[in-house]
This record gives C-alpha cells, sequence and structure tokens, in this order.
C-alpha cells in the first residue's frame, strides 16, 4: 500500500470561536494529503489535467475522533487503499503533534477524461509510478 505524509499548522481562520477546526476543513486536508499523494509519484494534478484527465470526488467520508485545535501542527497520512481502475481510493489518518489520532476518513475519486467528461481508465504513466 503506497503511503504519503504531509504536515500543516492549523491556522485561526481554520477554527471556531472556540477554536476547534471546524469540520469542513478536513475535506481540504484530504485534498492536500493527496496533492502531496500524488506529488510524492512525481504526478501533479496540473499535469494530469493537462493530459486530459480529471479527478473529482465521488465519495468522502470523515470520522471525528479528537478536536484538533489552533495552532496545532497536524500530520496526515495518505494510503493508497487498492490499485487504481477507472476509480482510485485513499483512506486518511489525521494525527497532531503528539501522534493522537485526530480524525480518519476515506475518499473515492473517479478518473475522467476531461473532453468527453466520461470515466476512463487510470493513467499508465500513475500505475507505473505504483509499480502495476
Amino acid at each position: 500500500m503506497k503511503k504519503a505524509s504531509t504536515k500543516t499548522r492549523i491556522r485561526y481562520s481554520e477554527t471556531d470561536q472556540m477554536g476547534v477546526v471546524y469540520h469542513g476543513n478536513y475535506a481540504q486536508f484530504f485534498e492536500l494529503g493527496r496533492t502531496e499523494w500524488l506529488r510524492s509519484l512525481g504526478v501533479t494534478y496540473k499535469d494530469m489535467e493537462i493530459s486530459g484527465i480529471m479527478l473529482p470526488v465521488i465519495s468522502l467520508k470523515c470520522n471525528f475522533i479528537k478536536s484538533a485545535l489552533y495552532d496545532d501542527v497536524l500530520t496526515i497520512h495518505t494510503f493508497l487503499k487498492k490499485e487504481p481502475m477507472v476509480k482510485i481510493e485513499f483512506d486518511y489518518e489525521i494525527k497532531n503533534q503528539n501522534d493522537e489520532l485526530i480524525c480518519t476518513g476515506n475518499t473515492v475519486l473517479a478518473f475522467m477524461n476531461s473532453k468527453t467528461m466520461k470515466p476512463t481508465r487510470c493513467p499508465d504513466y500513475l500505475l507505473k509510478g505504483l509499480g502495476y
């Protein structure tokens, strides 16, 4: 299972009046994790879009375990769940600077041809980068 990790510090604008991270921000944390996961393979969303591939999110799940707070440093661990075909599925673990589990999650994205707006297979360059 291919894994990548990245860190982010919680900004004031990402919290509510109690200093707790607003729940809607976790989708952005997952996106950050996916972006850096792809980058670790030498692939960027920009490169994929230039080659005619788009990756819309078709499913997102989030399980909140502990509150993340203003100025916490979060580590987003992103795991490829299985070999990508027409869809690509990721699992996530987000931990704080004390290595406490904050959140787990899952996203499923579909490979789409940007010209036809129809599903397509995972690009060969991504499969090759994953060793498939």
